[in-house]
């Protein structure tokens, strides 16, 4: 989770060179390692930091494309598509975020279904272009309110102007939406987000036919609104992330919460907003339980490993009264991220039993339960267990009366997939499977299957307590009232129970 800085500072390697520094538009600082200074400042002219930018769909698609310094040979977007569609490396499902083909460095990461990626031909820190790509995601979605293949062909002279600035010549300038909002002259076509399906946090926020107001997801920054005016509101997203490992009898072996407080903020005239936490709040471990699990409600001090805050926090009175005071720039960025290890109560219970059933077969037991309060319900579950690699065939058993539920067996990976469409809380899932064969098993079949992990997104539930105590805005008049908005969301990370 990278902070929101206007300017990046980065290096870049040239052989016989020595490092290269830049600090915004500009080379900074370059000594020469070789005897020849003039050779070394000709191959860092030919050899820049980012030779192209490309945006990909899921089927290959050029859907934006720009290349800053003509050093890489043509087809470099169909040459990495292929490479990372027909990825095959010591059975890795997935092409890693970096890689070189022929001399040429690809970096990538996937955001929204689309493939944000850059080429270099000389060795930069893949670090700082992860971050580049991930913080240029960012300000395209601010810009165009829903990042999808959609909005960015209907807004490609947008996009371009925001890449114009983004980056010259090969070399990042700003990645501030703030900052960029004194350069960029065209407005937003914006695309109805109702009839798309849920690519990005939207989704995490709807249960049933209740839904909180999502337009932080899906609306720009520059946009104006119907009417000419601009809805005064702020959204303030508490994101969890936990780990969790299960031991073959239930105990937890590790936990871990990598949570993060996004704010987006569309108020005028930039006031300052006073944020405030649990009082109880503390920082650094105690070797105490943050958890009171005599309490129902999970009560107890709220205790972080550590945590960093945005630039544009100010902490005061923090160590007095928890409270972060800042003035909120333009676009989405993290107000807080932090990270806690101290025991907490995890939200599912997994158990996982495989048993041989004959010689060439076995059943598996797979079984649920959420321990959280019955008015908040879990959604998009998917459960997956790999079995033995001579399974052959896999038959299901759902329990009576399940609704929402589909199973199915893998045979390229050799694993059981079980989805589940919600969860309320108290409730308990079970699932039943009879594995065949191809030939008899030899020796302990538990130490040939599994892991069992499972992920899941839970609406308006957080594992470690942290709580907006209030959120104040400065007033302008009496009349100034803006909407405010505070929703929590639980996702899995890695949670895994062992055989």
């Amino acid at each position: 989770m990278g902070l929101t800085f206007p300017f990046l500072l980065f290096f870049a390697s040239v052989p016989g060179c020595g490092v290269v520094f830049y600090l915004g538009k500009g080379e900074v600082a370059a000594r020469a390692s070789g005897p020849e200074e003039k050779t070394c400042q000709r191959k860092r002219r030919r050899g820049g930091m980012i030779s192209q930018f490309f945006v990909l769909s899921q089927r290959g698609d050029h859907i934006v494309f720009r290349d800053y310094r003509g050093e890489v040979p043509k087809g470099s977007a169909e040459i990495f598509f292929r490479k990372v569609k027909f990825w095959n490396d010591d059975e890795a499902e997935e092409a890693p975020p970096v890689f070189n083909v022929d001399g040429v460095n690809y970096i990538h990461v996937k955001v929204a279904g689309l493939f944000f990626v850059v080429t270099t031909m000389v060795n930069v820190s893949p670090s700082l272009l992860l971050e580049l790509l991930q913080r240029i995601a960012r300000v395209t979605k601010d810009y165009l309110g829903v990042l999808n293949e959609d909005s960015l062909r209907k807004n490609f002279i947008l996009v371009y102007e925001l890449l114009d600035e983004v980056i010259d010549f090969g070399y990042p300038q700003t990645t501030s939406t703030e900052v960029l909002k004194s350069y960029i002259f065209n407005e937003p076509i914006m695309v109805d987000a109702g009839r798309l399906p849920p690519l990005g946090p939207a989704a995490m926020f709807m249960q049933g036919t209740k839904r909180m107001p999502g337009t932080a997801v899906t609306k720009s920054v520059v946009a104006t609104e119907p009417g000419g005016k601009k809805r005064e509101e702020i959204f303030v997203d508490i994101i969890e992330r936990i780990s969790v490992t299960f031991s073959s009898s239930g105990y937890i072996l590790t936990s871990e919460i990598d949570g993060t407080i996004q704010m987006k903020s569309y108020l005028t005239g930039n006031p300052e907003i006073r944020l405030a936490l649990n009082e109880d709040l503390s920082i650094g471990r105690t070797g105490s339980s943050s958890y009171d699990y005599r309490s129902s409600s999970g009560g107890g001090t709220v205790i972080l490993d550590d945590c960093n805050f945005h630039e544009s926090v100010h902490l005061d009175s923090f160590d007095i009264d928890r409270t972060l005071t800042l003035i909120p720039p333009d676009g989405e960025f993290p107000v807080m991220n932090y990270r806690m290890t101290q025991e907490f109560k995890p939200p599912f219970r997994v158990t996982a039993l495989i048993e041989e059933a004959g010689p060439s077969r076995a059943e598996v037991l797979l079984k649920i339960r959420a321990d959280f309060s019955a008015n908040v319900t879990a959604n998009t579950i998917t459960v997956q267990m790999p079995v033995p690699a001579y399974t052959m065939r896999a038959s299901f058993e759902l329990e009576a009366g399940a609704v929402g539920q589909t199973t199915d067996f893998k045979e390229g990976s050799r694993r059981l997939e079980w989805n589940l469409k919600k969860i309320v809380g108290g409730s308990e899932h079970t699932l039943r499977a009879k594995l065949t064969f191809s030939q008899e098993s030899h020796g302990n079949i538990t130490k040939e299957a599994g892991p069992v992990n499972m992920n899941f997104t839970i609406p308006m539930y957080n594992a470690s307590k942290l709580q907006v105590r209030y959120l104040q805005i400065a007033k302008k008049s009496k009349a100034y009232n803006p909407y405010r908005w505070v929703r929590y969301v639980t996702q899995a990370n890695s949670y895994v129970a062992r055989l």
